[in-house]
């Protein structure tokens, strides 16, 4: 059983596209995907440096047309996985994937949770840190103690944690017993209260969308569980702006359901790292230039049939 795995903000590297853009359908999407999110793609997969690419109004979009791009360069004449869920933003290119929105409307949406993002970033000196390591209720207490929230909660040893800067320089600092404190490239505190601004012209733009229900099998973020219906998959995604990311429940799921490989997505490495930690048994493919294209497709094929 194979599922698709969409990395989510802090993954993107200066140039990560810049192979992929050699082949003729990829650069066919994301020419598509530009013109649907008013952004320059490929400038910014290419040519801009990580600084550039850190602004989440420039990230997130990116990102999930990345993720769609690569997914169809994937699956060509190939048999439909079972399974597929994102982390964080990258749920938007989930939805995609299994049907639940087009590539307009995804590109559209994430347009929209980018903008409102930056700004409610740009409200406050906000940030995040990983906190890996150390014993989870301790690090959990930690993270609280230091008045910030675990905004992502990614198994594997891995806790995000999100507020203020002044706070994140407090605990990295005074880290947890057995965990590095690790400052994230990314320019707010995301899933907390801090992005509540952005929420409201997403539910204004969600009530305007007619999302499908998903065609192939998707895990919502909130706490790992299949969804089934399109428009509470987007309701959902409109929480998520503000609420933790439980990807551990996710790769629980994901275990519980059989599943054998895990491919992640365009610029992948984060998420099969965390789940060459979480799911033992499980074989992980990250797709991080178009070399990897042919082993990936050869990787799908065995396990999408098994």
């Amino acid at each position: 059983m194979l599922v698709i795995a969409c990395p989510g903000q802090g993954a993107q590297k200066s140039g990560f596209l810049t192979s992929w853009l050699e082949l003729p359908g990829f650069a066919e999407s994301i020419e598509q995907l530009s013109n649907a999110s008013g952004i320059d793609l490929r400038l910014h997969g290419t040519e801009s440096d990580d600084a550039t690419i850190k602004d989440t109004a420039l990230a997130q979009p990116l990102l999930v047309a990345s993720a769609i791009a690569a997914y169809r360069e994937l699956v060509r004449d190939l048999p439909t996985p079972q399974v597929v869920a994102g982390h964080s933003v990258g749920e938007i290119a989930a939805a995609h994937i299994a049907g639940i929105l087009d590539a307009d409307a995804a590109m559209e949406f994430v347009r929209v949770r980018a903008t409102g993002m930056a700004e409610a970033s740009a409200a406050a000196p906000t940030g995040m840190a990983a906190v890996v390591g150390g014993d989870p209720a301790e690090v959990t207490a930690a993270i609280e103690s230091a008045g910030l929230a675990p905004a992502n909660v990614n198994g594997g040893g891995q806790t995000v944690a999100a507020g203020s800067l002044e706070a994140i320089d407090a605990l990295v600092e005074n880290a947890p017993e057995r965990a590095r404190v690790i400052p994230l490239p990314v320019a707010g505190a995301f899933h907390t209260d801090y992005m509540a601004p952005a929420q409201e012209p997403l539910r204004t733009l969600a009530s305007s969308l007619a999302p499908a229900d998903p065609q192939i099998a998707i895990l919502t973020n909130a706490d790992g569980r299949q969804v089934d219906s399109g428009a509470e998959y987007l309701e959902l995604l409109v929480a998520q702006v503000t609420s933790p990311v439980r990807w551990d429940l996710c790769q629980q799921r994901l275990v519980d359901m059989g599943v054998t490989g895990l491919i992640e997505l365009v610029p992948g490495g984060t998420l099969t790292g965390l789940a060459k930690r979480s799911m033992k048994g499980v074989e992980t493919l990250a797709l991080k230039s178009a070399d990897d294209l042919e082993a990936a497709r050869t990787f799908a094929q065995n396990h999408a049939q098994a």
